[in-house]
């Protein structure tokens, strides 16, 4: 079991930085990763269709006996992590709570806002989350553009700025201290978020408190993997055309990600794809 890998799950590239927060925090662990670039973007769809989605991935990554399962998207954990956890009898991580828990250590005037797609906003996924906190006031605002910029490798436009200021200007104007990042894309976009939000706000991105909370489960349930040999790291993708992900993932991570495997759920079917140099 300790020398199972830990899948990592995404509706497409953003789950990445979860990724790469792992692989810092856990050099020793495998990784075997999975964007649903299938049914990619996740945020406009209805919860059920996500639900769907995101549990045929797992599915997916149970049969193929990770060790634990880590749900690197905040859409997908807002519709279907209670399900997760009942389902499977691998540890389940997700991305809210994470990052909930430090904004509320952070925070020092008590007023946090969130950001992320149009359906975990819609969910409440965050107003549940922060009501063991009810001492702050929480503020929340969709963003569902920001993921299309991701995607398409902009994160220093005009354009994609003045998109920003749209966004943030009404949590800004709420007075608030803290903001957290409620989509794994978003990380690639903090530059441009930190430029509007200004040296006042701190912000909070899911990617590195998921991290801390893998090596908590890992080191409790006495999994970690202890072998001198060295691990594998493995991407697979839904859609059909591994040269965009790929695209993708070496703009903002460099070459580390040099080919991903192409898989159709519900299937064991994985036609390898290799980038041409």
């Amino acid at each position: 079991m300790s020398d199972a890998p830990i899948g990592i799950f995404d509706s497409g590239v953003g789950g990445l930085t979860v990724a790469r927060s792992v692989r810092d925090q856990l050099p020793r662990e495998s990784i075997l990763y999975v964007g649903d670039t299938a049914h990619s973007p996740y945020g406009p769809k209805p919860l059920a269709d996500v639900r769907r989605y995101a549990l045929d991935v797992l599915d997916d990554l149970v049969a193929q006996d990770v060790k634990m399962l880590v749900i690197a998207c905040n859409t997908a954990s807002a519709a279907m992590l209670r399900d997760a956890r009942e389902r499977y009898s691998v540890p389940v991580i997700e991305v809210i709570q994470p990052a909930v828990r430090t904004a509320v250590t952070v925070t020092r005037n008590n007023r946090v806002g969130v950001i992320g797609t149009t359906a975990t906003i819609t969910s409440r996924a965050y107003n549940d989350a922060f009501a063991a906190a009810p001492h702050l006031e929480l503020f929340t605002q969709a963003c569902p553009e920001f993921v299309r910029y991701v995607e398409a490798g902009d994160t220093t436009s005009r354009e994609l700025v003045s998109l920003a200021e749209g966004y943030l200007q009404p949590l800004l104007d709420e007075g608030i201290d803290t903001l957290v990042l409620g989509c794994t894309h978003y990380p690639f976009l903090k530059g441009a978020i930190s430029y509007v939000v200004g040296d006042g706000v701190r912000l909070v991105s899911s990617d590195t408190e998921t991290a801390n909370d893998v090596y908590r489960t890992l080191v409790r349930a006495g999994i970690e993997r202890t072998s001198s040999a060295p691990p594998t790291y493995r991407y697979e993708a839904t859609g059909t055309s591994a040269e965009e992900f790929l695209r993708l993932a070496e703009k903002f991570l460099g070459p580390e990600v040099s080919t991903v495997e192409l898989v159709e759920t519900g299937t064991i079917t994985i036609p390898h794809q290799r980038r041409t140099p």
